[in-house]
């Protein structure tokens, strides 16, 4: 089955950053409702993706697909990503990226918006809706509960990229990531704590007992720090993020997404 087509979107952030992005409408506004459970038109999903990553690789358009089943999907690059202006600061300024995406969302008239974010974007989602408060579900795939973790090699190759000058240097030109060289000052609110703050609205947090970057213990540390309502999926098999996310999880991932809408 091919993509849904998507429509692109110029966004800006507060502090000036261009974000380029793309909206695929809901498929069920198009198919018809045998696709699932009416959501409505109001029904929005922004997808916040990994480090290094992007929303024209496959690996996300391929989500974005499903998710379209569920409401009408707004896909970005972070600033320092693909075609996005600035640097990428690597979970720090990023929340103001995702508020852009949920302020366009709001905009073309979608009240209910969940965020869906994977790895860096799942830190990301989880901060962006403890400290802005205005999203109606964020959903955490992958994500680190704690930062400067470097308990597993690709994470401390990954910290080789962000703090090398050298590092930095092939990230812009093997991934087409731009990364600042500022250290964080002060150092941002770490997920486990934003996801306190995150009540009433509802966090579900989803990790893979075969995740090479983070292992569940992050998840279990999100899960314990947020309040009700919440949900745990540790996933048999399951690697890392976008990657390795089959659609049978992303499906379930939209219906979760359908019940705490309806």
């Amino acid at each position: 089955m091919p993509f849904a087509p998507n429509f692109p979107v110029l966004l800006r952030t507060e502090d000036g950053v261009r974000i380029d992005a793309a909206h695929t409408p809901s498929r069920r506004a198009a198919e018809g409702p045998e696709l699932g459970p009416e959501l409505g038109p109001e029904v929005g999903i922004v997808v916040a993706h990994g480090f290094t990553g992007s929303w024209r690789e496959r690996t996300a358009r391929r989500i974005v697909h499903v998710l379209s089943e569920y409401g009408g999907v707004l896909a970005f690059d972070f600033r320092g990503h693909g075609r996005s202006g600035g640097l990428t600061t690597v979970g720090d300024k990023e929340i103001l990226d995702v508020e852009a995406a949920v302020r366009h969302l709001r905009a073309t008239g979608c009240p209910k918006v969940a965020v869906v974010g994977f790895s860096m974007g799942a830190a990301v989602a989880v901060r962006h809706a403890g400290l802005r408060r205005d999203v109606d579900a964020v959903v955490s795939v992958s994500g680190p509960a704690r930062w400067y973790y470097r308990g597993t090699r690709p994470m401390r190759q990954v910290h080789w990229a962000i703090e090398r000058p050298v590092g930095r240097l092939a990230a812009r030109v093997v991934k087409r990531t731009r990364i600042t060289g500022v250290e964080w000052d002060p150092v941002p609110m770490p997920p486990h704590e934003a996801a306190a703050l995150i009540a009433p609205t509802p966090l579900l947090v989803v990790h893979g007992d075969a995740d090479a970057f983070f292992p569940v213990e992050h998840a279990h540390q999100l899960y314990e720090a947020a309040r009700e309502p919440k949900e745990l999926w540790i996933e048999p098999g399951y690697g890392h993020a976008e990657a390795a996310a089959t659609p049978d999880l992303i499906r379930r991932i939209g219906k979760w997404i359908s019940s705490n809408f309806s």
